[in-house]
């Protein structure tokens, strides 16, 4: 996944840079490999028509690397501002994984610049506070024709690259060493 050729990470680099360090990580999806992993997806009714064809491209990239429909919950919010709460809730509650879903469209007033922002900072906020995969999955465009684009069937679908990249982390985190105990502050 890259935004353009132009920027895309050269094949072997990761390898060639492992062999030159101590340690080296990196998460991987193998298709059928997400078969017990549990998946919460929030997604926003506002701009609903783009975010049911980026639940759409999630639910096939889940489907395309093994998880099963079963392991996979979805929970409908108002709007992108609302997104980071239950996104949080959703980590919380034992999920691998939560991606986060809506559309952003850049209109005539700043409410774009105020949802937008603090979408983001939430989700942040709440990978950050559970330690738990939260995958930005929400179209911040100008025009409704690039947020169709953006969620468009295929691969190429962001919903589906979302899914991609919640699974990468869940192998990302479980190979990387267990987080060091924080020392008491009271001692």
């Amino acid at each position: 996944m890259t935004s353009s050729d132009a920027t895309a990470l050269r094949p072997g680099v990761v390898e060639e840079n492992a062999a030159r360090v101590g340690a080296s990580y990196a998460g991987s999806v193998a298709p059928g490999g997400g078969g017990s992993i549990k998946v919460a997806v929030v997604c926003a009714k506002f701009n609903g028509g783009i975010t049911e064809r980026l639940l759409a491209g999630v639910l096939a990239g889940l489907d395309a690397n093994g998880v099963k429909p079963a392991s996979v919950s979805v929970a409908w919010v108002p709007g992108a501002f609302e997104l980071p709460v239950v996104a949080r809730r959703m980590a919380a509650a034992g999920n691998d994984a939560v991606v986060a879903l809506g559309a952003v469209i850049r209109g005539d007033t700043a409410h774009f610049d105020f949802v937008a922002g603090q979408c983001a900072a939430g989700l942040q906020r709440a990978a950050l506070d559970t330690g738990v995969p939260v995958v930005f999955g929400v179209l911040t465009t100008d025009t409704v024709e690039q947020a169709l684009v953006r969620s468009g069937p295929g691969q190429d679908n962001k919903g589906y690259e979302a899914a991609v990249t919640a699974l990468e982390m869940v192998d990302l985190l479980g190979a990387l060493p267990a987080p060091a105990p924080r020392p008491d502050p009271a001692s």
